[in-house]
């Protein structure tokens, strides 16, 4: 198994490196624009992409636009970022912040939800591995259906996790979902 969790880490990395490329470019570019998108703009932003994935599952790949599933998951790596960073940052939607100090950001989130998948994968044992890619997006459209539900109740829960949970199993399974993807593709 440590072998697994080696290659788990080595390939969690590759995964983060890209979607971070990806954000950090889109920085430049757009500057910090995300900043206007209240939470559930966000979460309408995950579930497009979150559908459009099982859309495409469910055609056989027999799209009429192009899109591939594997960019469709980095965007939810990055959407499901952006969500816990606006979580914490100021409201202050139209300050730009410099792209430096977003990679910065970025990096102090993805080390946070790192460290819950390590704690996670720990304790069930790296069953992530045996999920199908469905699977994953279906408990990506759960956890989003989840934050509505808490966005209705004015952020509130009684028993449950809260939003910020919700967020971090969303791009942890995006990212299982990425590693599945390379590992298809490096066999083929």
């Amino acid at each position: 198994m440590t072998t697994t969790i080696r290659n788990t880490a080595a390939q969690y990395t590759q995964v983060i490196t890209a979607c971070k490329d990806t954000f950090v470019k889109k920085a430049r570019d757009y500057g910090t624009s995300w900043r206007v998108l209240r939470p559930i703009s966000i979460v309408d932003q995950i579930f497009i992409k979150a559908q459009r994935i099982r859309t495409i599952q469910e055609l056989g790949g027999k799209q009429k636009v192009e899109d591939r599933i594997d960019g469709e998951f980095a965007a939810i790596v990055n959407y499901g970022v952006i969500a816990l960073l606006q979580m914490e940052l100021p409201n202050d939607p139209y300050t730009d912040i410099p792209a430096d100090e977003v990679a910065v950001l970025y990096d102090n989130k993805i080390n946070f939800i790192r460290g819950v998948m390590e704690d996670k994968n720990h304790d069930y044992g790296e069953a992530w591995r045996d999920m199908s890619q469905e699977s994953f997006v279906d408990l990506i459209l759960t956890k989003l259906l989840r934050i509505k539900q808490i966005l209705r109740n004015d952020g509130k829960t009684i028993i449950s996790e809260g939003m910020d949970a919700n967020f971090v199993d969303i791009v942890n399974y995006a990212i299982f979902a990425l590693i599945k993807i390379d590992e298809a593709n490096s066999k083929s």
